[in-house]
């Protein structure tokens, strides 16, 4: 069994920047891919950013050049730089560990941007 913790939201003025972590613990496979996806009132959850165990990043459009996802070194951390951050980044933050064919989430951590 995969447990996913995060931490770092919060709520930010516009054009601010936070930090998300999320360390994950159980039985985790090294090839995995770790990622965050966010969730606003109303809408799906949609993918923010992944990245694999060999650092092959990939982001959403409405993110890049401003998210930056990056990994520990023990490959069961996984961080997401937010700079510049907008009102419409304003979401729960999921993480997401994909090992062995299967997925595991954290229970989020809320993201406040206030204009």
């Amino acid at each position: 069994q995969v447990q996913l913790v995060e931490s770092g939201g919060g709520l930010v003025q516009a054009g601010g920047s936070l930090r998300l972590s999320c360390t994950a613990s159980g039985s985790i496979f090294r090839f995995n891919v770790m990622g965050w996806y966010r969730q606003a009132p109303g809408k799906q959850r949609e993918l923010v950013a992944t990245i694999t165990a060999a650092g092959v990043t990939n982001y959403a459009d409405s993110v890049k050049g401003r998210f930056t996802i990056s990994r520990g070194s023990a490959l069961n951390t996984v961080y997401l730089q937010m700079n510049s951050l907008e009102p419409a980044d304003t979401a729960v933050y999921y993480c997401n560990l994909l090992n062995l064919g299967r997925n595991s989430w954290g229970g989020g951590t809320q993201v406040t941007v206030s204009s």
